[in-house]
């Protein structure tokens, strides 16, 4: 799987609405309301770089209230058992 992060801005009126059909986007795994710079941001995740631009240019960027986006695409994934799982390896529990 191929991740992307997507920076959302939004009309400050439909934010809910946005972010409850961007979640409904096939390819869209997470979506989350933050503070700061921008108003959401989507996790998405395809198997080819190709379908990035149907999910996020096609459908996306399409959402009623979505006044732009910034994308950000993964060059790799970590996550806390992955970094447990590299420090661990080849030592004993003593």
């Amino acid at each position: 799987m191929i991740s992307a992060i997507v920076l959302i801005n939004c009309d400050v009126h439909r934010i809910p609405e946005a972010a409850a059909a961007i979640a409904e986007i096939d390819g869209v795994s997470e979506v989350y309301s933050v503070t700061g710079d921008v108003d959401l941001i989507a996790v998405a995740k395809v198997s080819r770089h190709e379908d990035f631009a149907d999910v996020i240019a096609d459908r996306l960027n399409k959402v009623e209230g979505v006044t732009g986006t910034q994308t950000h695409i993964a060059f790799r994934t970590y996550s806390g058992r992955d970094l447990e799982a590299a420090f661990s390896l080849g030592l004993d529990d003593a």
